[in-house]
């Protein structure tokens, strides 16, 4: 059973049609002939609809079909993109961890790490691996192996994919917040070349805990952010239904952050999403893999290191993240005026700053008479 969107009623009804047109059986006249003209015509129909609509998602849709239930998973690219994946469980201080799957495998003849967040497929997988929320010990797992292949010189890809980092009472008390600081600090530090692709949602610290790599890539409708939409909008407007204007003033979107330099690439996905057609993002994901590893092949581990460092510090420097605050169409008499805050709070920073300049003047002056 196929599942759809909100936004893609046309194609649901679309695709039912086409697939009464498919089946040769008539409830009213049994067997009877197939039309092949009119299937050609609903599958362009269908073909031309599903263009219309992927190419002009707003932030919002996108994050919905970065959350769709059929969206090729880590395990899924795990699977079919890698040979001889060996899976390694388990810390070494607490536990297992199940929602991250690690291990070494071969990708084209060459020994790599993979490591993928993974959600599951179904609910009892989903309950499982936890929605792909991971706790301590599986940033500690990560971290483990992470060291184990720099020491021996394996390339890392992970698939990134995570509403967030699991915020529950016991993750905090084993040091949640610790481990994923813990983890970035790992990535940094690698003198191995590291790949991250962001498949579905990277969510907040659980994804950059990972991410935090050599080349950072996306595939087109997959999402990157500080937090999710919902709770942005809770945050600024006590109004989780605002997510489309939180949305867009995250830039979370694949072409927003790759303007922005704070990914390198983007994967591009078949008209209608990953998980129509599968074989084709394989493909894609593949080659994309492939071109990385090659970049980084000639570098020393001085030269890697230094060009992942170098490529973090311009994050920021070129451009800021919001241009026009009147693209937000939350932002009306009943709101407090952005504009205005923003124009106070510089006023109250330069009166701050004159305030710094005259204490200090008056403590040099007293200093000196004494």
């Amino acid at each position: 059973m196929k599942n759809y969107l909100s936004f893609e009623t046309d194609i649901k009804n679309l695709e039912a049609e086409l697939d009464k047109l498919k089946d040769p059986y008539n409830k009213e006249n049994g067997i009877s002939q197939v039309d092949t003209s009119k299937i050609a015509d609903t599958q362009n129909e269908l073909n031309s609809k599903l263009k219309e609509i992927y190419s002009n998602l707003d932030p919002w849709q996108t994050t919905l079909v970065a959350r769709h239930e059929d969206r090729p998973k880590s395990k899924y690219f795990i699977d079919n993109l890698f040979e001889d994946f060996i899976p390694l469980s388990g810390d070494r201080y607490y536990g297992e961890d199940k929602s991250v799957l690690t291990g070494f495998a071969k990708f084209n003849g060459i020994s790599v790490l993979v490591i993928g967040q993974e959600k599951g497929e179904n609910l009892e997988s989903r309950i499982e691996r936890n929605f792909g929320m991971m706790r301590p010990e599986g940033y500690r797992k990560t971290i483990r192996l992470m060291e184990l292949a720099n020491r021996f010189n394996i390339p890392i890809i992970s698939f990134i994919d995570t509403p967030g980092a699991y915020p529950g009472v016991g993750a905090e008390e084993r040091g949640q917040a610790e481990a994923i600081a813990k983890s970035i600090e790992c990535c940094m530090k690698l003198t191995v070349p590291t790949i991250s692709i962001v498949i579905g949602e990277g969510g907040s610290g659980g994804a950059i805990a990972l991410a935090s790599s050599s080349k950072v890539v996306m595939l087109e409708n997959a999402i990157y952010s500080v937090i999710s939409p919902e709770g942005c909008a809770t945050i600024l407007w006590r109004d989780p239904k605002k997510m489309l204007d939180a949305a867009k003033a995250m830039k979370l979107s694949a072409g927003d952050l790759l303007e922005l330099k704070v990914i390198d690439e983007i994967i591009p996905e078949p008209i209608g999403g990953a998980h129509r057609d599968k074989d084709k993002i394989l493909e894609s994901v593949s080659e994309s893999i492939k071109t990385n590893l090659s970049f980084f092949s000639e570098m020393s581990p001085e030269q890697i290191l230094d060009h992942r460092k170098s490529k973090f510090l311009k994050i920021g420097r070129e451009k800021g993240f919001m241009s026009d605050v009147s693209e937000l169409s939350s932002l009306n008499k009943t709101d407090k005026n952005l504009e205005s805050v923003i124009s106070n709070f510089k006023n109250s920073k330069k009166q701050q700053i004159i305030l710094g300049v005259v204490v200090i003047s008056i403590l040099a002056t007293l200093a000196y008479i004494l």
